[in-house]
């Protein structure tokens, strides 16, 4: 009997984003997009294969080894057997952390003019 975990007992934190990236199997390689991502490991959309199967994510020009841990039709979870430290996609990960921090309400009072009219902008 499997025991699946609860997603209070993840020790990262999944973050949205949206990359391209290619996944490496054993056989093949296809195309598929990130959608979720951690340290610890990400969901693939619009790629698949088999649970436990060992690959490679490309992006960016960087590699990162990962083992599929569930996968349906036309998408699936990976790990990363060495947790996301550095490169494009853990830049990418902190990107997309640092939008979220800002509310969106926020972003707009940061990026308004002081000034009314033309004197404003100058």
């Amino acid at each position: 009997m499997t025991h699946a975990r609860s997603p209070s007992a993840r020790r990262h934190i999944r973050t949205s984003v949206a990359l391209d990236v290619t996944v490496n199997g054993v056989l093949n390689h296809v195309e598929g997009r990130i959608c979720d991502l951690s340290e610890g490991g990400a969901r693939i959309d619009g790629a698949t294969l088999p649970e436990r199967t060992r690959c490679e994510i490309h992006y960016a020009g960087q590699t990162v080894y990962a083992v599929v841990m569930w996968a349906e039709y036309d998408r699936m979870g990976v790990r990363f057997p060495y947790e996301l430290t550095s490169g494009p996609l853990h830049k990418a990960l902190e990107r997309a952390r640092g939008a979220t921090a800002i509310a969106p309400g926020q972003m707009f009072l940061a990026n308004r003019p002081t000034g009314f009219g033309r004197r404003g902008l100058s």
